[in-house]
């Protein structure tokens, strides 16, 4: 059983079968030259002992190499993510190692092939990233580590049983960036916009001693006269407001961009988005929809909120349904008592889709601060930035100019009836649905 292993998990490199054809050539022309013949005779002595004792330094001893695959707790989706994996050379001669590790079926990918070279009794680690475009659970299976022989004819296969299952959660790399980036000074350097505050949008805190630089429409003539000095009225700003990400997980939100689907950005973008909410010490909430609405999230400001919002997240997936927004005004209106920022992630391709829900939007706006956010089809923008070369690409450019036309009106269409809208890139969605939020509290809308 032993020796079956060892022939089992025992490979010829090419170099082998190479010198195996020389040797077979020299025989094939002794037939007309028979000197040849005792050359490829003693070629092939020499290439059988050889072979031989490459076989021999493979197979003595145990525990020859080791190898550890170090996965993340769990993958960012959409993000690239770096997998570690460590080789140890146990042999006494430098080694050629040939790895191939067994990636999850959703990457597809069928030609992982690393080499590293290690002297003797040395260690080694290499990073390799992985870009997952779905959220659930990914697989790993066994690392295969291939150990060439010391004349490099033969090598050994080994095979370390790392079956691992790591869950791909919505991109909390990106969550950590703008977390990072709405800590520091000058974030619009990084993309998030500095908004000049117009008037007082900010609540009454305290009233406290005058003191240079202080804004003197702030003086509380009545407190100023009672304490016989100068007094002003403090402000802050206005917190603990609900800020709702909804997300319309109809069919419309299954177009792909660049691997990801439109709502798999949309979700990147909510969870970032809550984050800023929070730590603007407002309540972030989110829900889901299509043909019914299906998850609630009540908004808070508890610590334990963007845990839930992230696991909610985790398990949205769309479907083949056409979105009901008559269902969704009606559940807001029943679930919703307090005026709430919505943020209403959705797509319309086409003008006359807008129009069928546009009276449900103007009624949900009526009660709450809307923002409806749809998404610039940028493979249109391409085809009308493409040269046209030919006939064909003049049609293809004119049609591309009129869905763009379209995605322009609806802004106008929605803006005209006092909804906030927001067009952007996929790519862009984050970065500026934050902005949004920073400028409409900074406008004193909400």
């Amino acid at each position: 059983m032993g020796l079956y292993l060892h022939f089992r998990n025992l490979y010829f490199n090419k170099r082998f079968y190479l010198l195996g054809l020389g040797v077979a050539l020299l025989l094939f022309l002794s037939y007309w030259f028979e000197t040849l013949f005792f050359i490829a005779a003693y070629a092939l002595a020499v290439l059988t002992l050889i072979l031989f004792f490459d076989m021999v330094f493979l197979f003595a001893g145990k525990n020859q190499v080791s190898a550890k695959r170090l996965l993340p707790e769990k993958l960012s989706n959409g993000d690239e993510n770096s997998i570690h994996v460590r080789v140890e050379n146990n042999y006494p001669f430098k080694v050629v190692f040939e790895i191939i590790d067994e990636l999850p079926v959703q990457f597809q990918k069928r030609d992982f092939l690393k080499h590293i070279t290690l002297p003797s009794k040395t260690a080694d680690a290499f990073t390799y990233s992985l870009r997952p475009v779905a959220r659930g659970a990914y697989l790993f299976g066994s690392l295969n580590i291939y150990a060439n022989g010391f004349f490099q004819l033969a090598k050994r296969r080994f095979v370390f049983d790392q079956s691992q299952e790591v869950a791909c959660y919505p991109s909390f790399i990106q969550l950590r960036k703008y977390e990072w980036m709405a800590m520091v000074k000058q974030p619009q350097f990084f993309g998030l916009k500095k908004i000049r505050r117009i008037g007082h949008t900010m609540e009454f805190e305290q009233i406290k001693d005058y003191v240079v630089g202080d804004d003197f429409r702030t003086i509380n003539w009545k407190a100023t006269a009672k304490a016989s000095k100068y007094m002003v009225n403090q402000f802050q700003d206005e917190t603990s407001q609900p800020v709702y990400s909804i997300l319309d997980v109809g069919r419309v939100m299954k177009m792909p961009f660049e691997g990801l689907k439109l709502l798999d950005y949309a979700i990147n973008a909510s969870l970032a988005f809550s984050k800023v909410t929070l730590q603007k010490k407002d309540k972030c909430g989110l829900m889901t929809f299509s043909d019914k609405v299906h998850d609630i999230l009540q908004a808070s400001g508890h610590s334990t909120q963007m845990q839930s919002v992230m696991e909610k997240l985790y398990r949205i997936d769309t479907n083949f349904s056409d979105s009901d927004f008559s269902n969704l005004h009606n559940q807001l209106k029943y679930r919703l008592k307090q005026r709430s920022m919505l943020m209403l992630y959705t797509n319309f391709e086409h003008i006359s889709a807008l129009d069928r829900q546009l009276t449900f939007l103007k009624a949900i706006a009526k009660k709450h601060l809307l923002i409806v956010i749809i998404f610039d089809n940028t493979e249109v923008l391409k085809l009308i930035e493409k040269p046209s070369e030919q006939l064909w690409d003049i049609y293809e450019k004119t049609i591309a100019e009129k869905f763009d036309y379209d995605k322009k009106r609806m802004v106008l269409l929605l803006r005209k009836h006092n909804i906030q809208t927001l067009l952007t890139s996929p790519q862009d969605l984050t970065i500026n649905a934050i902005n949004k939020y920073l400028e409409i509290k900074a406008r004193g809308l909400f």
